[in-house]
């Protein structure tokens, strides 16, 4: 696990969100909604409700748009919620496992997209349990790096709230928890004065595979086309992208 690329952390990434910030926003809000639902409303008792709005706060959800999610999840405007979680499994380019986790009102819907999207892109869907038993499911926090906070600076807040690793990702690092420990390390984040970008539940592969920059593309194009799904949530994979393809990839951005 050490070492493992996450999606989320790239240039590419960051500039797909940019690109796509009302589908962006219409997924988080998703989220509040499901959190508020399962939690209700109160932050106080609700701490997957609390990440949920930490992260759309971070990706500059206007703060009304936020209250009436969790209004809205919570049962408090009489709309009704009603959404689904279901995880797809299948393979990307040469081999890369892929988790797709969607969230959706609609479950035949859902397959169906996602199924011709993997076939549209060079994708193909596994069995259930052929591709999930490669991953753990693990409490992560992305943290961007920051003037004055240094990787040990994070290991030390988090080594006492069952921190299992921390990883240096380039652009930031990664606290890796069990997913028991994860509302600890976050409140020990807080608690040193150190900012997080998100904290949630995710599904980290056991091993991870190098992938060359045409394999990286490619991979990328799939993720791309699935993200552009209402249906889907969250993806999953076991890429890992070494520092020199990871500069011909930042150079084809530019």
């Amino acid at each position: 696990m050490s070492g493992h690329s996450k999606w989320a952390t790239t240039k590419h990434k960051k500039a797909v969100i940019d690109a796509r910030r009302a589908k962006s926003f219409a997924k988080l809000i998703k989220n509040i909604e499901v959190a508020a639902k399962i939690g209700g409303a109160d932050l106080s008792g609700n701490p997957t409700l609390v990440d949920a709005i930490q992260k759309a706060k971070k990706t500059s959800v206007p703060n009304d748009n936020i209250d009436r999610a969790v209004k809205r999840g919570a049962g408090l405007t009489g709309e009704s919620i009603d959404y689904q979680t279901i995880m797809y499994e299948g393979y990307g380019p040469n081999g890369v496992a892929l988790l797709v986790e969607c969230l959706t009102d609609n479950r035949n819907r859902a397959a169906a997209e996602v199924r011709t999207i993997m076939s549209r892109n060079g994708g193909t869907m596994a069995d259930p349990g052929s591709v999930a038993y490669n991953f753990n499911r693990k409490g992560v926090i992305s943290i961007t790096k920051a003037d004055g906070v240094t990787e040990d600076d994070i290991l030390m807040a988090v080594l006492d709230a069952g921190a299992e690793e921390v990883n240096d990702q380039g652009g930031g690092f990664e606290v890796i928890t069990d997913p028991s420990h994860l509302v600890a390390a976050r409140t020990a984040l807080q608690e040193a004065g150190i900012d997080y970008d998100s904290a949630e539940a995710e599904f980290v592969p056991n091993v991870s595979v190098e992938v060359d920059a045409e394999t990286a593309r490619k991979v990328f194009r799939l993720i791309d086309a699935l993200e552009d799904s209402d249906d889907v949530q969250n993806i999953f994979a076991n890429f890992h992208i070494p520092p020199d393809v990871q500069a011909v990839l930042d150079a084809d951005d530019e």
